[in-house]
């Protein structure tokens, strides 16, 4: 086999071939391109192969050219073809360079054990190849899929679990053991899994009961207030009691503990706390109209005042009050309260069914569980959710999946019983990288599982059009991106300094790549590659508005009944 290319430079991070003749350098037949392979021997028959990320021209005579290809090197190929990540092993001088053909590409990539062998993707320049990753790698790391508007993303990640869902160990009828969590914040992927286990906002149950105090304090205090710490406080005071006598034979119940209480007793207590006035003589007496009372200790008042709402003495004279709460602070901590737990819109958290479910319930309905309605996929419909509880949402469902996966782990010992992806559809709106106090519990529990859920079988898939808003706590933590158009500079840079290999100015070309076009690149992939997404079906419903075509349609009529309606559910 003639070399067809002369190496004129070895650097470390780059190679540079010289071709006279371009078309007699390409007789390959296939697409060559910035983002081709080609093959750089040397005289003990071993190879780099490298990754061209430019050309340039130069004028050498009078109508003479000679072209200039700048490539960097991905991997190394030895005596017995087998490829080894690097480019720092060819024997120097190299003999010269050619196009890489795609049978040894394909076998480069076929490296990985057929039985590991995953592939969603073909390479771009020449689709007859196909593009496998590690499954085991891909998935049990967390990995990362980025791409503007319009990119593709979303069909790369239907594609993603549906090939997953749908692949087998043997001849075995039924379900395969995936699980897949997909957090759905656009309403785009029922389409896409027509068998999935469903739930939006009409069949979710989330009791608030199951909150953290993290997540109690986001839902009822607002952090900008200047009584916020007051409210915290008593707040604390307040549901660890309930908690307490709710729970009377449990101990150690602390405001974080998971068990029941009633948020409506504990509104009934501070209603109570800020209407309350004392005996001025005897402060320790409360003034509850026609019956007053001195109490032990607060716990002891606090025990009655969950009970019902009183009346009490008004400070008419000098013999009557006001007690420590009495002086307006608690009003809008009060409204807010009641506000949350009277709107049909959070049903899903305080509503009688939400709240009479058991844990375990809750759990078998998110993981698929559901008795003769098993699914390897739950999609979880966001788009319904309040946005001022989107994030308390996600940090609850992620938190109790995380949690289940730990104690799976430690029933089952090494052997991970049910591995579980938690796929994080426009993960940038409730795990930015702006520390807002909106956002910590959410953030709080996804960086948790970013951090330590890959010891416990449970892995994240981070898809965002805005990666360089993300928690950068959690994107480092992926170990595979899938990379597509990419056309605001912030994201390109930042996604540029995140990816584990060095792929030269390949990374440039993130702004003109095509709709269901992308670059892979990870531990999971043999060498970084710039890739076709397969067509996945059916398709999620991401399509985007034919504007034009609308608009030239006649005028309709909109009926606002109806979507008044929709309001006031």
């Amino acid at each position: 086999m003639s070399e067809k290319g002369e190496v004129v430079s070895v650097m470390p991070d780059k190679i540079r071939v010289q071709v006279k003749d371009i078309e007699d350098f390409n007789d390959t037949g296939e697409k060559f391109s910035v983002g081709s392979y080609i093959r750089v021997s040397d005289l003990e028959d071993c190879a780099i192969i490298a990754m061209v990320e430019n050309f340039s021209i130069e004028q050498i005579g009078e109508g003479d050219r000679k072209y200039i290809l700048e490539a960097v090197p991905i991997g190394f190929l030895d005596n017995d073809k087998k490829f080894l990540r690097g480019g720092n092993n060819i024997a120097i001088p190299p003999s010269g360079a050619e196009p890489a053909h795609s049978n040894e590409i394909q076998a480069i990539f076929h490296q990985i054990d057929v039985d590991k062998r995953f592939c969603f993707s073909k390479l771009l320049q020449d689709t007859k190849i196909e593009v496998p990753v590690d499954g085991d790698r891909f998935f049990n790391k967390h990995f990362a899929i980025v791409g503007s508007t319009g990119s593709g993303k979303s069909h790369t990640v239907a594609k993603i679990l549906q090939e997953a869902t749908q692949m087998r160990s043997g001849n075995y009828k039924g379900l395969n053991n995936s699980h897949i969590v997909i957090f759905d914040i656009h309403s785009e992927y029922k389409n896409a899994f027509p068998n999935s286990n469903y739930m939006d906002v009409s069949n979710l149950k989330l009791p608030y009961w199951l909150m953290n105090g993290e997540e109690l304090e986001e839902i009822f205090v607002e952090t900008g207030e200047n009584q916020a710490y007051n409210q915290i406080n008593l707040l604390r005071r307040l549901i660890t009691r309930n908690k307490q006598i709710k729970n009377a034979n449990d101990e150690d119940i602390s405001f974080d503990t998971p068990v029941r209480f009633s948020i409506k007793e504990v509104l009934n207590a501070i209603i109570n706390l800020s209407k309350e006035t004392r005996d001025y003589k005897e402060p320790d007496k409360i003034r509850i109209k026609d019956n007053p009372k001195t109490y032990k200790t607060d716990d002891d008042k606090f025990d009655e005042y969950f009970s019902d709402i009183f009346q009490y003495d008004e400070q008419k004279n000098s013999s009557v009050s006001k007690g420590i709460y009495n002086d307006g602070s608690l009003e809008k901590f009060i409204s807010r309260i009641r506000n949350k737990i009277m709107d049909k819109r959070f049903d899903f958290l305080f509503g009688d069914k939400s709240v009479d479910s058991s844990l375990e319930a809750i759990l078998t309905s998110l993981i698929g569980y559901t008795t003769k309605n098993e699914s390897n996929v739950t999609i979880i419909d966001l788009s319904g959710v309040p946005f001022e509880v989107l994030s308390i949402t996600v940090s609850l469902i992620s938190r109790m999946l995380f949690e289940c996966s730990y104690y799976l782990k430690q029933i089952n010992g090494k052997d991970c019983f049910a591995p579980l992806l938690l796929v994080y559809e426009e993960a940038h709106k409730y795990v930015p990288k702006m520390k807002d106090a909106k956002y910590n519990s959410s953030r709080i529990a996804i960086e948790r599982i970013a951090k330590e859920g890959r010891k416990y079988g449970i892995t994240l898939a981070i898809v965002s059009q805005r990666p360089s808003e993300i928690s950068e706590t959690i994107f480092s933590q992926c170990s595979n991106f899938v990379v597509m158009r990419l056309t605001n500079p912030q994201d390109q840079n930042y996604v540029q300094r995140l990816l584990p290999d060095n792929i030269g100015n390949v990374t440039n070309s993130l702004p003109s790549l095509g709709s269901g076009h992308a670059i892979i690149i990870g531990d999971s992939i043999i060498m970084p590659s710039l890739v076709k997404i397969e067509q996945c079906s059916p398709e999620p419903d991401s399509n985007d508005i034919e504007y034009l075509q609308e608009w030239k349609k006649q005028w309709r009529d909109i009926d606002f009944e109806k979507v008044v309606g929709k309001y006031e559910q």
